[in-house]
């Protein structure tokens, strides 16, 4: 595929609403494991394990919606875009540790999770609802559809 220089903003849409709805689908669950005793005792440390693991295939799942973006447009700043490209290759090539890609300024304190390098990447529901919004506000500045 070329790279992709605009998306349409109904493409963009249909990925949040599919991002949303994992996210529903996960918070509908782990509320239905309320409960008491042992039982609810499992389930927690079940989906203490499971949430990491599970928010950061949808950081995955999310760059593959934009994957083909064009690296011009997405610029080397250290914005949210150029945040989820590190997540990824740490999360697939880095055992899950922050790791540096000399192509882009990544500064922590400027960015959406506060990561540093060499940091574990660990998310949880709302610090990946932080990175969604602000990597879909990106797309759409960045990206939008301007026919």
């Amino acid at each position: 595929m070329l790279a992709v220089t605009s998306y349409p903003q109904d493409y963009v849409d249909a990925c949040r609403r599919r991002m949303l709805s994992q996210l529903a689908a996960y918070d509908e669950l782990t509320a239905s494991l309320a409960g008491s005793g042992a039982a609810k005792a499992r389930a927690g440390k079940a989906l203490e394990s499971f949430e990491p693991l599970f928010l950061g295939n949808l950081v995955l799942a999310l760059d593959e919606c934009f994957v083909h973006r064009t690296r011009a447009i997405e610029g080397k700043d250290g914005n949210a875009l150029n945040e989820v490209r590190m997540l990824c290759t740490s999360i697939l090539h880095g055992g899950g540790v922050l790791t540096g890609d000399k192509t882009i300024k990544y500064n922590p304190e400027a960015s959406v999770l506060k990561l540093g390098i060499g940091d574990e990447v660990t998310l949880d529901t709302g610090r990946f609802r932080q990175l969604l919004d602000a990597f879909l506000a990106e797309i759409e500045r960045r990206f939008a559809d301007r026919t």
